[in-house]
């Protein structure tokens, strides 16, 4: 099959023809039907988090199952699903209070045993799997507890949405803070993660969201999905410009969805007293963040958020319902539908900041 290998890092994917195994007894092999472009993939691809190469990326997708193994009983060749890169265990202690984002045994009892052999491999030699998916392939080979059902009427370019991007923003609203109806929201960073979390907010029924981004079409874009205020942050401190925009106050609740430093910060001192900031983005590994110790005195949070604090058996059929009854919009986030050929020209273009979303259609 035709899979996107990460030969090494920093570098680009590379088209190659690989192996993919047949499923073992609790795996289930999928037809890929569509694969969004996330700004993780681009964080390994640049070295800014490690990963042993040869890889293929890939993590926000949906498709057809079209094997099981002999143990699997969840799902059935036919069956139309969304991946999702929280695999679960389902029985460690994290798995059984309800927090399966942060599975303690995702990378121990999910993945084959080093006398197996590897789901994926070149000419014989083992290609390491990403994030437990791999879905820059024309086929992943996946656990069952990396997949949910949905209904067979969801499109899959805009169920892979859900995989990650979605999720993680609504997620981060809904499950994370939770955020209250008639609050204010500030959500920095207006990418495909930065827009659901506008969409949570409206859909949660904050009174007052405002969108910081530095491009102002996709401030006009976070208008559309619900955002009543932008601030653009090229036009000065977007921090006395959100809190201007409340009465001096400052939000009941910030996101930030770029995964820098100083937006971190800036989402932080956006707070009114007793307000929670939520980190969604992935800060470089090594990066410090700073805030000032005496607003732990006001009760102000900083907290972070792994995959929108997903229960995505659960989360992920009710956004399906949430899109297919008009209140989630995903078609408007779809930027460009593009082949597996044109990957690293996609992630090029997400450099400059112009695109929500790219999806791979296979």
């Amino acid at each position: 099959m035709k899979a996107a290998v990460l030969n090494s890092i920093p570098g680009q994917l590379e088209i190659e023809d690989i192996t993919i195994d047949s499923p073992g007894p609790r795996e289930v092999l999928i037809e890929t039907k569509a694969a969004g472009l996330c700004h993780s993939d681009l964080h390994f691809m640049e070295g800014k988090y490690p990963h042993p190469c040869p890889a293929v990326l890939g993590h926000e997708s949906a498709g057809v199952v079209t094997e099981v193994g002999s143990d699997v009983h969840y799902v059935q060749p036919g069956d139309h699903v969304i991946t999702c890169l929280s695999a679960f265990c389902g029985h460690c202690e994290q798995c059984i209070g309800g927090h399966l984002s942060l599975c303690e045994n995702k990378n121990t009892e999910l993945v084959r045993p080093s006398d197996k052999p590897s789901r994926l491999s070149r000419n014989g030699e083992p290609v390491n799997s990403f994030l437990h998916l791999s879905s820059f392939a024309e086929q992943m080979l996946v656990h069952e507890h990396a997949v949910v059902k949905i209904r067979e009427e969801m499109p899959l370019d805009k169920a892979a949405l859900i995989g990650c991007g979605v999720t993680t923003g609504l997620g981060a609203v809904f499950r994370t803070a939770r955020v209250e109806p008639g609050s204010s929201v500030a959500v920095i960073g207006c990418g495909g993660i930065g827009l659901s979390a506008v969409q949570g907010a409206r859909i949660a029924g904050a009174n007052k969201i405002v969108a910081v981004d530095m491009n102002q079409s996709k401030l006009e874009l976070a208008e559309a999905m619900g955002a009543t205020h932008t601030v653009n942050a090229a036009d000065g401190d977007p921090v006395e410009q959100v809190r201007d925009l409340t009465d001096g106050g400052g939000v009941h609740f910030s996101f930030e969805a770029v995964g820098l430093k100083d937006t971190a910060e800036q989402a932080f001192r956006m707070l009114r007293h007793g307000g929670q900031a939520t980190v969604i983005g992935m800060i470089p590994v090594g990066t410090m963040v700073e805030v000032h110790g005496v607003d732990f005195l006001y009760e102000k949070k900083l907290t972070g958020s792994n995959m929108g604090s997903n229960q995505f058996r659960t989360d992920m059929p009710r956004f399906v319902e949430m899109y297919l009854d008009g209140r989630l919009k995903l078609d408007e986030m779809v930027s460009k539908t593009i082949e597996l050929e044109q990957i690293n020209d996609g992630f090029e273009e997400m450099k400059t900041g112009n695109v929500a979303r790219s999806v791979i259609g296979f």
